[in-house]
Order: structure tokens, then sequence, then C-alpha cells
């Protein structure tokens, strides 16, 4: 699992229109990188309308933002125009990237051990660093969790 003050680890993958997106192009700038299970469930509806919701401010704050779940491009696309999300989702469809930050694993759904993506996010800091970590993620209010955490590194 990646932990706060550690490089976070670079990846490339594919948008919902199949370009590639670079999180080292994000250099120099504050980035949110979060894992999420899957498109259209409600628990990640939740979250991606939340972290919706806060983008006024994130882009006041210099916020970009990275979602990623192992769906396709398609599945993105549709998920993007029916919730309105105006920002980047990415499709780790081998889990390699989820792997690397510690998202995907064994974990506890309704009451049984299973392996999958484990919602968590990551807060980049412009120098590369993880300035911020969620393990555990209140999908109805992490917006403004995120722009909290980041309102208070900024000062």
């Amino acid at each position: 699992m990646i932990e706060e003050g550690m490089m976070a680890p670079l990846f490339t993958l594919p948008d919902k229109d199949g370009n590639d997106v670079s999180l080292e192009s994000y250099r120099g700038r504050h980035v949110l990188v979060y894992f999420y299970p899957k498109d259209n469930t409600p628990g990640c509806t939740a979250e991606a309308c939340s972290i919706r919701d806060s983008m006024p401010r994130f882009s006041e704050l210099g916020l970009e933002v990275l979602g990623i779940s192992a769906d396709s491009a398609q599945s993105h696309k549709r998920f993007a125009e029916k919730h309105d999300l105006d920002f980047t989702l990415l499709t780790d469809a081998d889990h390699a990237v989820m792997e690397a930050y510690g998202a995907y694993g064994e974990k506890m759904m309704y009451g049984k051990k299973t392996v999958g993506v484990i919602r968590s996010s990551f807060l980049i800091a412009p120098d590369g660093t993880v300035a911020k970590v969620w393990k555990k993620v209140n999908t109805k209010t992490h917006g403004e969790d995120v722009r909290k955490a980041l309102e208070e590194i900024k000062g």
C-alpha cells in the first residue's frame, strides 16, 4: 500500500475516448487519483457525483481528478454522460495500477472475503509525492473530504 510521503507510482492508462493519460503529465499540479469498483453502481455513483459536485472548488484550488476502475472506455463514457462527470475516467483492465497503489486485493464484502478493487484515494502533490491517502472512503462526502484536505495542505 502506498503511504503519505512516498512517491506516487507513475502510470499511463486509456481514458473514455481511448487517449493515453499519464500521471507524469500532471507534474506541477495537485491530482486526486481515486480507485473505484464499478461504473453505475450505487456507491461508485455516489462517490463520482460527490467529486463532480466539488469540481468548481477543485478547479479554483488547481486540483485535477483521475478516476480509475477496470471498466471499459465505453462503460466510462456512458457513466460520465449519465451523471455529467467532468473529470477524467481511466481504464485499468489488468489491475496493474490498482495493484501498484494497493487498491486491488483481498477485502470484505457483505461479510465475505473476496478479491477486487479496494475503494481508496490518493492526493498527489505537485512534486509527485503522496500528500494524503484515504483507505476508507465515505462515498457521499468524498468530494468535500478531499476539498478540506487540499485546503489544509495548501494553507
